[in-house]
């Protein structure tokens, strides 16, 4: 795991989105992760800015979000199928056959996992998975206690991750109970893994999940175990990482990171 810390929420978003756009540059046919939520508002929205200023091309490549909440129909405007059609599928050239999310109103919950588990298996797996991470540690829905091999499967969510998504529902009443998620083991099974977590509400979860010990309780901490997973964080959700000038250090000084520095990311 490397962790980059830049100076604001705007250039972390930016950094994130410059390193999807070089993935999908290098391969035109990436299988992309993809996650929802407010802080990959500001990324998808730099991928559209990219796309229609540079035609950078989605056309060949396919997606797969992590999750989706149980009950909700495709067009409701608080699902995350809607979401990304909002925020990104409608805004670039993505063919949207190639566009994969759980159906939360699949009349057999458990087959639809296990078919979505075989749909990434047929696209090869997955390349760049895009992550964020809730309050509770979670990454997708993994809530604490998920197995750190789980698969795609039917989660119910914690008062924390409730009362966190309430603003996108109008009351915690209204927030559905359970969700389908990608497992902590699917999530590992890309082939790089890139979470992005900004504000200082993120610091404390984010040092726990970065220099803590591997606990099912946080499923973020699994990331330890991969081989190549890559933290952005802005300044303040970096306020409690013991070694933040070490990885301030390494953004500044390794050469993986020099186009980067170079484009202002």
């Amino acid at each position: 795991m490397e962790v980059i810390i830049r100076p604001d929420a705007d250039a972390a978003a930016e950094l994130v989105a410059r390193l999807i756009v070089k993935e999908l540059s290098a391969n035109p046919h990436l299988v992309l992760g993809l996650a929802t939520g407010r802080t990959m508002e500001s990324v998808f929205s730099k991928l559209v800015r990219i796309h229609r200023e540079t035609k950078l091309d989605f056309s060949l490549c396919s997606t797969f979000n992590l999750d989706e909440y149980v009950g909700l129909a495709p067009d409701d405007p608080r699902s995350y199928r809607h979401y990304m059609n909002e925020r990104l599928f409608r805004q670039v050239n993505v063919d949207p056959r190639n566009t994969h999310l759980p159906n939360g109103q699949a009349s057999d919950l458990d087959a639809e996992c296990r078919n979505y588990e075989a749909a990434i298996a047929k696209f090869g797996g997955i390349d760049l998975q895009l992550l964020g991470i809730g309050q509770a540690g979670h990454i997708g829905f993994n809530e604490p206690l998920s197995a750190l091999r789980s698969r795609t499967r039917v989660k119910a969510l914690t008062p924390t991750t409730i009362k966190q998504n309430a603003p996108f529902f109008g009351s915690e009443d209204r927030v559905p109970r359970r969700a389908m998620t990608m497992g902590v083991g699917t999530i590992l099974d890309a082939r790089r893994c890139l979470l992005l977590a900004t504000g200082s509400e993120k610091a404390y979860i984010i040092a726990k999940a970065v220099e803590g010990p591997i606990t099912a309780m946080i499923s973020a901490t699994a990331l330890q175990l991969h081989p190549r997973c890559t933290v952005v964080v802005d300044d303040a959700a970096a306020g409690q990482l013991q070694g933040a000038e070490y990885y301030r250090w390494i953004f500044e000084n390794e050469p993986e990171w020099s186009e980067f520095r170079a484009a202002g990311a």
